[in-house]
């Protein structure tokens, strides 16, 4: 296994920019949040765990001047719409929104059931069009903005361990950041994705033997870290990031190459 060396946070300036990240409250979705706020950004944590959301928030600002806490559960346009009114009542504006909650389950395709199948695409794909839906009018007056969702491997070749439904909806994520990303086209607002392949932190869901598979398959021979997918979404975010439009960045190690 090699040694991964990760750049410091703040590699991209973010002064007088404000985000949203979803799913912020822990893992990957904390990474950003962290990535961001090191770049100068004030914050807004969401998670459907308010406090989670509450105690990354309160890391990132004890003060709460750069960061704060708003519960949102991806599944309601209403939590968007609120998200969105309370950062502009406390900052002015909402210039970055990355969507990055996501849900998965492993249920063997044959148990899958209907309500099942729709909680899975309401978590990973709906929410994507419910807040592109709210941010993209409030960008597009105010002639800036960068979304970045994050897919998934999963939702390009199916995936290494992931379940049907997952796929598909991971798939629709990435095919609405393209129709958003052209319906914004030249309004200042940019629409881009992340595709991460496998990552570090999923491993305590898999048995040693995938481990071991997944680290056979992936040419660079390893997991990904969230720091390296924070760093990718601060790219698409940043000012420099402004000629990716509807592009998605694949993270998987050259697990899956286009």
């Amino acid at each position: 296994m090699q040694d991964v060396s990760i750049p410091p946070n703040g590699s991209f300036s973010f002064a007088g920019r404000t985000a949203l990240v979803t799913g912020a409250g822990r893992g990957v979705g904390e990474a950003i949040a962290r990535e961001l706020h090191a770049g100068g950004a004030r914050v807004a944590v969401t998670d459907v765990d308010h406090a989670a959301a509450g105690t990354v928030a309160g890391q990132l600002d004890p003060g709460g001047s750069t960061a704060m806490a708003i519960p949102l559960d991806v599944r309601r346009k209403a939590d968007f719409t609120v998200a969105r009114d309370r950062m502009v009542e406390a900052w002015g504006k909402v210039d970055i929104v990355v969507n990055n909650a996501g849900y998965a389950k492993r249920t063997p395709t044959d148990e899958i059931t209907p309500e099942e199948f729709d909680e899975i695409v309401a978590i990973n794909m709906r929410s994507v069009f419910l807040s592109c839906q709210v941010f993209s009018g409030h960008m597009r007056g105010n002639g800036y903005g960068r979304i970045v969702n994050i897919t998934s491997l999963a939702g390009q070749n199916g995936g290494t361990v992931a379940s049907p439904h997952y796929a598909a909806a991971k798939a629709g994520a990435i095919m609405l950041t393209k129709y958003f990303a052209r319906f914004l086209g030249g309004t200042g607002v940019t629409v881009n994705a992340v595709s991460p392949g496998p990552i570090a932190s999923a491993k305590g869901r898999l048995s040693p033997e995938q481990i071991a598979r997944i680290e056979r398959e992936v040419p660079a021979g390893r997991f990904m870290e969230v720091s390296e997918i924070a760093a990718a979404v601060a790219l698409l975010a940043s000012d420099r990031g402004g000629f990716f439009v509807g592009a998605t960045l694949d993270m998987n190690g050259g697990l899956y190459l286009r």
